[in-house]
């Protein structure tokens, strides 16, 4: 099934960012704590980029499991990190998360992180090597990454068999950003190319779900002269 990219990259209006927001991500979010544990079992306690953070409920679960990590969440779209505020507040994390509206690729973070996290942002972004380059850019030589996104269906029907089991019944926004984030989802074998083409050899990409995909592993130190693709004007938005 060919790839349709979605019309807009940001979540940027407030309706649509606060219904995001309420809907239970928690089993794909706590999917990719259980990852970055098998990736990393032992505590954590280093500097952590989350590219993409929305409503900050990745950072908030990491910060809750690793609580000697510092936590910088990064996303496009105010009207997220609005949320996000209010989440971390609410949670009591002001010390350990600092938020960042930035768009890709970042290039204004000061220093590396240890570990880089994504989850649900490649999908939206009209050029993926933004978020690569990203990683190549602010990850520190042997850092761990982990990148989970949804992972494109073979068939319109099997869409459709993923909207209906997994969002019947959310508000109608939702089923419809859920739909057009699985036809603008990329396949394994086209994120195995993303990979290769940024000499991210460390990396690895595998299916996790019935719908989601991860990368996963070990930033290695980058080549003189890699091979990179052209950079786009790229966003950070999550899903």
């Amino acid at each position: 099934m060919k790839r349709i990219p979605e019309a807009e990259e940001l979540m940027d209006e407030p309706r649509q960012a606060l219904a995001y927001a309420e809907a239970d991500f928690s089993a794909s979010n706590e999917l990719f704590i259980q990852l970055f544990k098998q990736l990393h079992p032992e505590e954590f306690t280093g500097r952590a980029l989350d590219l993409g953070c929305g409503p900050a409920d990745i950072p908030i679960r990491f910060a809750r499991r690793h609580p000697q990590a510092t936590i910088d969440a990064l996303d496009g779209a105010r009207a997220m990190l609005d949320l996000a505020r209010q989440a971390i507040d609410n949670n009591n994390l002001q010390q350990h998360i600092n938020l960042h509206c930035q768009h890709l690729p970042a290039t204004t973070l000061d220093g590396r992180y240890d570990v880089l996290l994504s989850n649900s942002l490649l999908h939206h972004l009209s050029n993926p090597a933004d978020l690569w380059q990203t990683l190549r850019n602010l990850a520190k030589p042997g850092a761990t990454v982990l990148i989970m996104d949804l992972l494109r269906p073979e068939s319109p029907a099997q869409v459709d068999a993923l909207v209906t089991e997994y969002a019947s019944g959310a508000p109608k926004v939702l089923r419809r950003d859920f739909e057009a984030s699985l036809y603008a989802a990329y396949t394994l074998e086209e994120v195995q190319q993303q990979l290769a083409a940024m000499a991210l050899q460390g990396l690895q990409v595998q299916q996790v779900s019935d719908r989601h995909l991860a990368v996963q592993g070990i930033i290695e130190k980058p080549p003189l002269s890699p091979t990179i693709s052209p950079m786009g004007e790229g966003v950070i938005r999550c899903d």
